[in-house]
């Protein structure tokens, strides 16, 4: 099937925005990544091998709670942004001091890693901002053995509900692309080659001092990637009215705090065994069947 692009993501600003985004893990990432991981305790079975997908922006001290969890794994750290790699080194490089190297207890691997040769791979808030999501989805396969399995997270449809309000209010384009439900998600795990997703969600509300306050922690968790927004920038009389909109529409009465609410999408899943139609002769690639095989055992 050919790789649908999502409607509302320019897939140009995708791209800027993936080479220029800030060398920091958002605090909504990092307590994402933290209930991430308290789901892992579902699975019976640790990974002897498991990738971190895009840590840097995902989580650097979500890191460290999964190398507690698994310290005998082997981890590769696979950053696909080439200007935070160099972060991803400095922060996530195990010391010398301390056991680490290539091959000791510590060891982790940096780059891509090799197709069919891990056993987990954690991807965490990187989906939404992708602008073929199937093919993101499809590396992740890739990358896993048979058997093996994804933990992701992402925004779903109802992050920034409120701010959509407020902007459709005011007659201005949409302050974001749209978000992808958790059904479909689903529907495109099953078809990269993936077996028994399972996803789900909740909601988290953030609160604001002021409205300066919340448009630094937009600016930190991503940028507007819709095709139809501003195509220029604004002026200080528009930024004013914004922040005028942003007190009045979202002050709660009580305390006077401005609130965003932002739906969280959890997605597991496994890598299932090729399906190969009975034929005389059959080509099975090297990469796959080493795959079964280590599954197998």
């Amino acid at each position: 099937m050919a790789s649908e692009l999502p409607p509302t993501i320019d897939p140009v600003a995708a791209t800027r925005w993936h080479a220029r985004a800030p060398a920091l893990s958002p605090w909504l990432h990092e307590e994402v990544a933290r209930r991430m991981e308290q789901r892992l305790d579902w699975l019976r079975r640790g990974p002897l091998s498991w990738c971190h997908w895009d840590p840097v922006r995902g989580g650097i001290e979500a890191h460290a709670l999964l190398r507690q969890r698994y310290p005998d794994a082997r981890c590769t750290v696979h950053e696909t942004a080439p200007h935070l790699q160099a972060r991803a080194r400095e922060a996530l490089a195990p010391a010398w001091w301390r056991g680490g190297g290539l091959w000791g207890r510590s060891a982790v691997v940096f780059g891509p890693p090799e197709p069919g040769s891990m056993q987990m791979l954690w991807a965490n808030m990187a989906l939404h901002g992708a602008a073929d999501p199937r093919a993101l989805i499809n590396a992740w396969q890739q990358a896993l053995e048979i058997d093996g399995h994804v933990m992701f997270s992402c925004f779903g449809p109802d992050t920034l509900r409120e701010l959509r309000a407020l902007y459709e209010e005011a007659g201005w384009p949409a302050p974001s692309h749209a978000f992808t439900d958790m059904h479909d998600w689903g529907d495109m795990l099953i078809e990269a080659g993936f077996a028994e997703p399972v996803m789900d969600m909740e909601r988290i509300t953030l609160t604001f001092a002021s409205a300066e306050r919340l448009l630094q922690e937009l600016r930190e968790l991503g940028t507007n990637l819709h095709p139809a927004r501003y195509p220029a920038l604004r002026g200080k009389r528009w930024h004013a009215a914004l922040l005028q909109k942003l007190t009045e529409g979202l002050a709660s009465p009580q305390d006077g705090q401005l609130a965003l609410s932002f739906e969280i999408v959890y997605g597991h899943a496994f890598k299932a065994a090729p399906r190969v139609p009975f034929s005389v002769h059959r080509t099975v690639p090297l990469d796959t069947m080493r795959s079964m095989l280590r599954s197998k055992k």
